[in-house]
């Protein structure tokens, strides 16, 4: 495996580990509908959360702003509604950012809740 999916797998499991510590529960991993994906689905106090999980090792790589393009927003909106739909669920839903930097141990973890708001309605 190539050292940057190393990185991105080391990233997104720290990510959990930090959601979990929060006492939020994670519902799916990576979960798909055609090409898109969501990396980190969960809940907490009632709100289901879709997380986008950006690891670089360097800081300036992960500002949100670098990382959340409106294509890449887009396509997370549309994976989430896929995923409300096939699931059935009916309750607020959020979408958050976490980026990772630095190196193991030390990683800097940084949570961006409500990162962006769904720019398409649905009915």
């Amino acid at each position: 495996m190539a050292s940057h999916n190393e990185y991105g797998n080391l990233g997104e499991e720290a990510a959990v580990n930090y959601l979990r510590t929060k006492g939020y529960i994670i519902l799916d991993r990576h979960w798909r509908t055609g090409h898109k994906e969501v990396d980190i689905v969960a809940e907490t106090e009632g709100t289901l959360v879709f997380v986008e999980v950006k690891a670089r090792r360097s800081e300036w790589q992960c500002r949100p702003m670098d990382v959340l393009t409106p294509m890449k927003i887009r396509n997370i909106v549309q994976a989430a509604d896929a995923y409300v739909r096939y699931k059935r669920l009916d309750m607020p839903i959020r979408y958050d950012l976490i980026t990772i930097s630095g190196t193991a141990p030390n990683l800097r973890i940084n949570h961006y809740e409500e990162a962006f708001y769904s720019p398409v309605w649905y009915r």
